[in-house]
């Protein structure tokens, strides 16, 4: 499910200013397909600032996600590589930023099973942090 619905939503950056500049960033294709409305960014960094960066998954990346009724069309995932890491609260770099508009709780669910498996992978995640182009990030989620 993953590699579908990130495919053509990935961006690589070297840097941005800001955890806040980098959520907007990850999220900008699912606004630009039409999965999710700008409230649905705004309720993902309020999380942040409410909840701390539990969406910090793993040193280096990062889930920010909210409720689908915070301005969820339909599922889509999107990806945010950096170069170089940004900041999120409590002093967390992160390099990866997965955004997920998930329409409902159960694909919420499915998407983090299906992310566990490569987030336990060390060498996999080094080669995402390291990768460079959108193909290599396709072939790392495979």
């Amino acid at each position: 499910m993953i590699i579908e619905t990130v495919k053509n939503r990935i961006r690589i950056k070297d840097k941005v200013s800001s955890w806040e500049e980098a959520i907007r960033e990850a999220a900008q294709p699912l606004l630009e397909d039409g999965c999710i409305h700008e409230s649905y960014i705004d309720a993902m960094i309020e999380n942040v600032i409410q909840n701390g960066p539990y969406m910090v998954l793993i040193p280096g990346f990062a889930l920010p996600h909210a409720r689908p009724e915070m301005g969820v069309e339909k599922t889509g995932i999107s990806c945010l590589k950096l170069n170089e890491s940004v900041l999120f609260p409590e002093n967390m770099e992160v390099k990866v930023v997965m955004a997920l508009a998930a329409g409902d709780a159960n694909t919420h669910i499915d998407a983090l099973t299906e992310l566990t498996d490569l987030l336990m992978d060390d060498d996999r995640m080094e080669e995402f942090f390291n990768s460079q182009t959108e193909s290599e990030i396709l072939g790392i989620l495979k």
